[in-house]
Parts: C-alpha cells; sequence; structure tokens
C-alpha cells in the first residue's frame, strides 16, 4: 500500500470516528458552541437562557471601569419573580477558596503547618483514612491526597440532607484512590477534613476565623455560611433538570451574592487579601467553581483583561451537560470581553 493511500485511510478513519463521537454529543452543546457570537454579554445571557438555564446572574468587575450586572430568566420559577442581581446563592465548592486561604493565614500565624500529618492533627484517623501517616495538609488542600471522595458514594445520595451532617462516614475504611502525593483526585472529603483540623488549632469553629480575617476586612456583608443565617427571600432558587422542586431550602453551605464572590476573587489574586508572607506560601488555585444540586457557579480572573467574571446558574443535572453549557457560555461572555477591548 503506497504511503498516499495509508494517509487516505487514516483520514477517512478519524473522519468516521468524529462522526460517530458526535452522535453522543448532546446537539445543545455543539449548538451553544457554533452559534455566532453576540455583540453584548447580556445577549448572551438571554441566549443561555433560551438553553433552558432557568435562571442566570453574571457580574463584571474590568479594571478601570465600574462592575456590571447582567441577569436572565427566574429568580423564583414558580412565582414567576425575575432574576435578581443581588440575590444570594449557593457557591458550593467556590468556598474551598475562602477555606484555603484560611489555613494559609493559620499557616503564618504558625497555628499550623502545612507539612504536618492528617494523623498528627486527627489521630482517632489513623487506621479508618489509609495512609494518614503521610498525608500532609499540603497534599489534601492540593487534592493530592488520595483520600476517596465521599460525595462519590453513591448510598452518600440516598438522602444527602441527612448524611451530609455526618459526611466523613461516607469516606472511611475506604482504599486510597493513589498513593500520598502519586497522583491527583478532586475530593470534598479532603476540604471537610481540612475544616475539621482548622476548628481543632483554633478550639472554636473555622467559619467565625474566615469572617474575621477574610470577610470582615473586605466589607463582604453579603457572604453566609448557612441558610439559617439568611432570609430565604433573598436566596436565588434552585432547580434540577426533570423536577418542579426548588432546592432553595437545602442546606449547601456557604452563600453569597455574585459581587461579594467577584471582590474575594479580585483580593484573592492582586494579592490585597493576603498578609505579608502569605501569598509567598499559598498553596492552592485562584479560580474555581461551585456545584450542588440546583446550583453551579463559576468565578474566573483574567489576567490579560484584569477582569473578574463571576457566572451563577440555578439549573443542574444528572449528566453533567448543563455544567458543560455553563463552561460554554462563561467562555463566550470572556470572548465578548476581549473584543470589546
Amino acid at each position: 500500500m503506497t504511503k498516499k493511500k495509508k494517509t487516505l485511510i487514516i483520514r477517512i478513519i478519524l473522519f468516521v470516528g468524529t462522526a460517530i463521537s458526535m452522535l453522543f454529543v448532546p446537539w445543545i452543546l455543539v449548538k451553544a458552541w457554533i452559534l455566532p457570537l453576540p455583540d453584548t454579554i447580556q445577549e448572551q445571557v438571554d441566549e443561555a437562557i433560551g438553553h433552558d438555564f432557568d435562571g442566570m446572574i453574571v457580574y463584571v468587575d474590568q479594571a478601570g471601569k465600574p462592575p456590571e450586572y447582567y441577569t436572565g430568566g427566574w429568580k423564583d420559577r414558580k412565582n414567576k419573580i425575575p432574576t435578581d442581581p443581588k440575590s444570594l446563592f449557593k457557591i458550593g465548592s467556590i468556598s474551598k477558596l475562602y477555606s484555603a486561604l484560611a489555613a494559609t493565614k493559620l499557616v503564618k500565624e504558625k497555628l499550623l503547618s502545612f507539612d504536618k500529618t492528617l494523623a498528627d492533627y486527627l489521630p482517632e484517623l489513623r487506621g479508618r483514612i489509609e495512609n494518614a501517616e503521610e498525608i500532609t495538609v499540603r497534599m489534601m488542600i492540593q487534592h493530592r491526597s488520595g483520600i476517596p471522595n465521599f460525595t462519590d458514594n453513591p448510598a452518600y445520595w440516598e438522602n444527602e440532607q441527612k448524611n451530609g451532617k455526618n459526611a466523613l462516614n461516607y469516606a472511611l475504611d475506604l482504599p486510597a484512590s493513589f498513593e500520598p502525593n502519586k497522583g491527583y483526585q478532586y475530593s470534598n472529603t479532603n476540604y471537610l477534613l481540612l475544616r475539621s483540623i482548622m476548628d481543632s488549632v483554633l478550639g472554636y469553629n473555622h467559619n467565625q476565623y474566615i469572617k474575621e480575617k477574610i470577610l470582615i476586612p473586605l466589607e463582604l456583608e453579603n457572604t453566609f455560611f448557612s441558610i439559617t443565617e439568611v432570609d430565604l427571600d433573598n436566596v436565588m432558587s434552585g432547580y434540577y433538570v426533570g423536577y418542579e422542586e426548588d432546592f432553595k431550602a437545602r442546606e449547601y453551605g456557604m452563600l453569597a451574592t455574585a459581587e461579594d464572590v467577584g471582590i474575594f476573587l479580585r483580593a484573592l489574586n492582586d494579592g490585597s487579601v493576603f498578609d505579608e508572607g502569605e501569598k509567598e506560601i499559598y498553596p492552592y488555585e485562584y479560580n474555581h467553581g461551585g456545584l450542588v444540586v440546583g446550583y453551579q457557579s463559576l468565578a474566573e480572573y483574567h489576567e490579560d483583561l484584569d477582569a473578574v467574571v463571576v457566572q451563577f446558574i440555578n439549573t443542574t443535572d444528572f449528566n453533567g451537560y448543563e455544567w458543560n453549557l455553563s463552561e460554554i457560555t462563561i467562555n463566550r461572555i470572556v470572548k465578548i470581553l476581549k473584543n470589546k477591548n
């Protein structure tokens, strides 16, 4: 067979493979990706709502310009209440940025060490979490511990509101995913343990420490740790595809306005939230996403634009298509910002 024929056959195989794979990609994702890029962010938000998101808030803070807010859809679908840019939203794993920063401040204060182990701080977990004597605090913060993710346990979701009160039970006595510092696996268990360690070294709840060291200095008056601290009327409703239920009343940890998250993210990225010597030892990320039932969020800083973009969407699903769609949407919003510049 000639080289030319071999090349032709390879191209045909690649084309057929691509065509077959496209059959398994939801067309809503393809459509969202290939549609012509709108001229304005508001047009992009309206377009995203047309993809069956219930409601959406976008906050943009670009250096030298006043912050901008964009909204679409419903804050409360049942009562036909339009989205309010000042609504509180359940930010899910974006809260890990606050925890990692708090841990950094504790290290600087010599109340915590990134290099001490899980067993050093929580000795009762020896034999219950594999490699507890080798897993360091730094490894947990960076998801390099090998500790299984308790939210990957199907039994946890049989009643996640009840099981969430004893979430660690669903990660105990399981084999490690890999040897400490030999791999990467995103695991909510890491931060569950980190927060327990911070409580232990502080002698009080770490949320109070975050409030005193981060929220108050940044004047973040619309950031809270639980739905028990807020008026539910101020919280954006949350929806899961295929269910009529509003998940607003469920406990999922931290809530904040898009503006508060944006202010925090800028301070984290420009370093103003750090005290002397903290930025150099901070071990985690500077952008993050959050996902809980009914709520998905993305918070990004783009250095080339000197811009913070926060996107809240109150629709989630089982397959993760809504998450993929949200990523496509925020990427298009960033492209619009670049075009404007």
